[in-house]
């Protein structure tokens, strides 16, 4: 294969004024204050009131920015630091209770897909916990917990609601579902476990409990629990990535300090 001079991409015009705009904000606001409107902004850096929300659009993206309505656009607040080592978040059922909320369950034949992340037929009977984590007051994840039936002998049966059962009931009956299964999982001893992350966006379910629009960008960290020699169960965990930072140190003893934009930028 020969080789070509790959020809230098214009940076966006609304982009540049995307990091112009932060280094500024930085340096001139603190946490919560409102900043200049745009027309102000526009007329500040000799722009087009296109671009700069474009700009602004981006910056609120990063959770940079915060608009209210009434008050209008303000600095927003540091990110969260989330732990989420297996000290402070546990095995999945147990403890980790206290961390996570449980909020429904479906059971359901497996598909391709997921049967094969499981380690099972496709097909099998699969518990599928919905969970979500609060902090500071707000959410800021939602997690999906499989398991599959083999992997929890002897699980008693749960009562499903009936079609003419009201949704509240039905809600309280998925949510005691959830519970049944952590219950199961807890009396399990973990032999190990392995977790991945990886920058995504968040689907129409996973956005409607994180309460942001679809496309919001998210971590996803995808945790394999393994007991009795096999895999028991698998998480999928889909945190806010405009509101948090992940912490996975085991120790304590290190405090990792966000580095501020105008730094990264001069990098």
């Amino acid at each position: 294969m020969g080789t070509a001079q790959l020809a230098a991409v214009p940076e966006p015009k609304y982009w540049h004024l995307r990091t112009v705009l932060l280094r500024a904000i930085t340096s001139e606001f603190a946490t919560g204050e409102v900043i200049p409107n745009e027309r102000e902004l526009a007329a500040r850096f000799g722009v087009a009131r296109a671009t700069l929300r474009q700009a602004l659009d981006q910056l609120e993206l990063e959770g940079r920015l915060v608009r209210r309505r009434g008050i209008g656009t303000l600095v927003a607040a540091p990110r969260v630091g989330v732990p989420v080592s297996r000290r402070d978040e546990g095995w999945p059922g147990g403890n980790r209770e206290q961390v996570w909320q449980t909020v429904g369950c479906t059971v359901a034949p497996a598909g391709e897909r997921l049967a094969g992340a499981l380690g099972v037929p496709a097909g099998e009977t699969v518990h599928s916990v919905r969970r979500i984590r609060v902090a500071q007051g707000q959410i800021v994840a939602t997690e999906a917990l499989h398991v599959a039936d083999s992997a929890l002998p002897a699980l008693p049966e749960i009562r499903l609601s009936g079609a003419g059962e009201e949704a509240a009931e039905g809600a309280a009956d998925g949510e005691e579902q959830g519970r049944a299964v952590l219950r199961r999982l807890e009396r399990l001893t973990v032999d190990g476990e392995s977790r991945a992350v990886e920058l995504g966006v968040a689907e129409a379910d996973e956005a409607a409990l994180l309460q942001r629009p679809p496309g919001t960008p998210v971590l996803v960290v995808t945790t394999q629990y393994a007991a009795a020699g096999r895999l028991a169960a698998l998480a999928v965990s889909t945190y806010r990535a405009d509101t948090c930072r992940l912490t996975f140190g085991e120790t304590g003893l290190v405090e990792v300090t966000p580095v501020p934009a105008a730094v990264r930028s001069a990098s």
